[in-house]
């Protein structure tokens, strides 16, 4: 680490870059053709985010489940209140609707009115039959519609809260999609080219707007909304970044050059994502913008030191070489911790989270070496800077405010650690206010028509998403005991008296609707048979079973009838109750089918995801406690002082804290997206800490180690580069809250909060600290010997050390 801290190991490098340019170019455009190549194996992800390790007993039990019943999110409905359903136009049309739904091979069956049967008793063959509720023939007469809804709504509960809701009319259908294509392109290549045509048909022919929802239908959305909007933040950044980059240098060629390195970077991106066999998540979206925000700093930083070198002494060469010579530490060494900041995901045992990190830690050393290698390579090719180009270094309004900061930390450094400590105190109190939510629909874009769908049927359905309940009574054929029906239709009235959740389907409601039939369809029947009430339909239910082309029973209990499964629905408001229902609902289960007899499984995609989100929290602390360490590793090495690695951390902590505070006094929760946020932000926070502590070293060789001198001339030197990248990483990560999604939005707009804290926090506070700790902090740096080390020496000496080495 004592050489690459050394001129001569960059002198070295920077010899290699300036001495092969074509070499250098050529290489580079091979690797983008290269990595072009593997665009064509991007794939984006066909299933949910999942944020639990694979051997985690939620991950087990919902596998479990799988492998029992099959992928449950295979449900989609469609609905509507209007009146006018039950006019003969309307329900032709609606008929048609269904007929045309059905007739596509991704469908396995669609319940509707239009098709719904019934069941009734057959005495002479002593067996239960299926029969149509609507003769197709009739359904012109506007009388035997009404007849029909009255019968639906009054006499067949077993549909109640399935099919409609008695209460206010609203009607729905039911759509199973094939459990195998559930999780595969077919499912949103079906959603988008057959089902919303066909609904928009409908629609268009009897002016009825109809509400769509379903785990299906909104992941085919909501990916389809993510992948849209990759184009927009990639677009949106380089625009941005453009502009700001061009305001603050005035110069076309500059602009122009960092805008072909990110692009090359976003290229490379891509080409990476392919390589490896990652999908496209609602993470790796964003790495492409990553790239962008991350990788302007880094040109920002170069070009600037290139000016000012010109500026010293008007020799383009020596300038290009001091760009690399002098900055090759402290760039080398911020990227590492931006890199160490999105590494941390890569200790989760978590696959989107690791893949998140490896993909982002990859591109931000590549968008590195990109900056290094190609601006020296350009600027060598091109004219000199002119002064206009270089006007940028004594603009009136960034000297005034780098001299408010200088002034505020030369003569109210008591204040400025008395107004720490009261952001410290606000932020404490502020993260005491914190929720976490664990809702599915929480980052979802709250301005689609599919998003107010979900609303449309939580509030007339109880909700779209399922919960599963699987219980093993660990005997055959079990679940069909009437003890233990009973005990499954206490468990759901525990469920229906919880108000976020809708009525349970089970083998129970099948049961219920046996006994209905076998009293000639009287809803006053709808009820479980007593014991002597079993025995005469024992039979009757044997024997429609052993005819019946499709087995009425296997969605919800086992061949061998051990296991039986219970599917309620649940309002995704927040996800905060997710954890007090489980409790409830376990407590209950408890004490109805106590364990070891019987083992029951609570789960289901919201569950899951609730679960995922606590995960996530609780590998948080220990996450950023790793980048802690790490970093405080890296300026360990870097300065030998541990004093050091504590100023250094400190102003990079308070930001972090602010933000939390502001979370919780906003009411912004923690989940999967706002928890992404300290990871990110301290990794490219400590950038700016690592470049005022690098150039207070060099100048504390250059000004016989005074304090005070040289804490001012890094403000001279760094203070410009840090305020400018600060700038476009707040704009560029302000590029995020044009998203339609709230976790995208809060993960953009909290970010550039917090990087804006943080560059405060680095040139006022952190000079702060040095100045107050001063003799005790600068006796522990290294006095300077007889060693090439490039921030230990002034120009003068680099000069010679440069001709000795020549």
């Amino acid at each position: 680490m004592k050489k690459l801290l050394g001129i001569g190991f960059w002198e070295f490098i920077a010899r290699i870059i300036l001495r092969n340019r074509i070499i250098i170019l050529v290489s580079i455009i091979l690797i983008t053709i290269l990595l072009s190549t593997q665009w064509k194996y991007i794939r984006f992800t066909q299933t949910e985010a999942n944020l639990i390790p694979a051997d985690d007993k939620v991950n087990v039990d919902y596998d479990t489940f799988l492998s029992h019943f099959g992928e449950e999110g295979n449900l989609i409905v469609i609905a509507t209140k209007d009146k006018h359903l039950f006019s003969p136009k309307v329900f032709q049309s609606w008929t048609e609707l269904m007929h045309t739904i059905k007739s596509h091979k991704e469908v396995s069956l669609v319940v509707s009115v239009d098709n719904l049967q019934k069941l009734t008793k057959n005495d002479s063959l002593e067996t239960f039959e299926l029969k149509p509720l609507v003769d197709p023939t009739k359904i012109q007469d506007q009388q035997y519609l009404k007849r029909i809804q009255k019968e639906l709504f009054t006499k067949l509960p077993f549909y109640e809260g399935l099919l409609f809701n008695k209460k206010t009319g609203a009607v729905r259908s039911a759509i199973y999609l094939d459990k195998k294509i559930v999780n595969t392109k077919a499912r949103k290549e079906y959603v988008l080219n057959d089902l919303i045509p066909a609904i928009q048909k409908f629609e268009k022919a009897t002016g009825i707007s109809l509400h769509t929802s379903g785990m299906p239908y909104i992941r085919t959305l909501n990916a389809k909304t993510i992948i849209d909007e990759i184009g927009l933040f990639i677009g949106a950044a380089l625009l941005i970044t453009a502009l700001i980059f061009f305001y603050f240098f005035r110069s076309f060629r500059a602009t122009l050059i960092s805008l072909i390195v990110v692009i090359i970077g976003v290229m490379w991106s891509f080409g990476l994502m392919g390589w490896l066999g990652y999908e496209i998540t609602v993470l790796t979206a964003l790495v492409p913008t990553l790239v962008i925000v991350i990788g302007i700093p880094n040109c920002i930083f170069f070009i600037n030191k290139y000016h000012q070198e010109y500026h010293k002494h008007s020799n383009k060469a020596k300038a290009l070489q001091r760009v690399i010579t002098k900055t090759g530490t402290a760039t080398l060494m911020t990227n590492i911790t931006t890199a160490v900041g999105f590494a941390t995901f890569i200790a989760t045992n978590n696959v989107l989270l690791r893949e998140f990190g490896v993909i982002t830690t990859i591109n931000i050393l590549a968008i590195y070496t990109l900056s290094l290698l190609v601006i020296p390579i350009f600027f060598s090719y091109i004219p000199s800077p002119i002064p206009r180009h270089l006007g940028h270094l004594e603009r009136e309004s960034l000297t005034s405010f780098l001299r408010w900061i200088v002034n505020t930390v030369k003569y109210n450094r008591l204040g400025v650690y008395i107004t720490a400590i009261c952001l410290l105190v606000f932020g404490i109190i502020g993260i005491g206010k914190i929720k976490v939510s664990g809702s599915i629909i929480e980052d979802m874009p709250k301005h689609t028509a599919f998003f107010e769908d979900i609303r449309f049927f939580e509030k007339e359905f109880d909700g779209v998403m399922p919960l599963e309940i699987m219980i093993d009574t660990k005997r055959k054929n079990g679940a069909m005991k009437l003890s233990n029906l009973r005990r499954m239709e206490e468990l759901e009235q525990t469920i229906m008296d919880v108000p976020e959740l809708s009525k349970p389907l089970s083998i129970v409601n099948i049961a219920k609707s046996f006994n209905q039939a076998y009293y000639n369809g009287n809803p006053d029947f709808y009820a479980l048979p007593s014991a002597q009430e079993e025995i005469f339909l024992l039979p009757y239910i044997k024997n429609s079973l052993k005819h019946a082309k499709d087995n009425q029973l296997k969605s919800y209990i086992t061949t061998d009838g051990r296991i039986a499964r219970m599917t309620t629905f649940i309002k995704d408001e927040n996800g905060e109750r997710m954890e007090d229902i489980e409790a409830h609902i376990r407590n209950k289960v408890d004490k109805l089918f106590p364990s070891p007899r019987y083992e029951v499984i609570i789960t289901g995609k919201p569950s899951v995801f609730q679960k995922g989100t606590q995960y996530l929290l609780d590998n948080l602390l220990s996450s950023l406690l790793f980048a802690f360490f790490l970093t405080g590793g890296l300026v360990a090495i870097m300065f030998r002082s541990f004093k050091m690695v504590l100023v250094s951390i400190i102003p990079n902590l308070l930001p972090l804290l602010m933000t939390a505070g502001l979370m919780g006094f906003l009411g912004i929760p923690l989940k999967p997206s706002t928890l992404l946020v300290f990871g990110i932000a301290f990794g490219m926070s400590v950038d700016d800490t690592l470049r005022f502590l690098a150039q207070y070293r060099l100048e504390l060789s250059r000004n016989d180690w005074k304090i005070k001198k040289s804490v001012f001339a890094t403000f001279d030197d760094a203070g410009i580069s840090m305020f400018y990248t600060s700038i476009v990483l707040f704009f560029g990560f302000s590029v995020f809250m044009l998203s339609s999604f709230g976790g995208t939005v809060a993960l953009g707009g909290l970010v550039a909060l917090t990087l804006s804290f943080g560059m405060l926090s680095n040139l006022v506070l952190l000079p702060s600290l040095v100045l107050s700790l001063n003799k005790t902090l600068a006796n522990q740096q290294e006095l300077p010997e007889p060693t090439i080390d490039i921030l230990e020496h002034t120009d003068e000496e680099i000069d010679e050390l440069e001709k000795s080495n020549k």
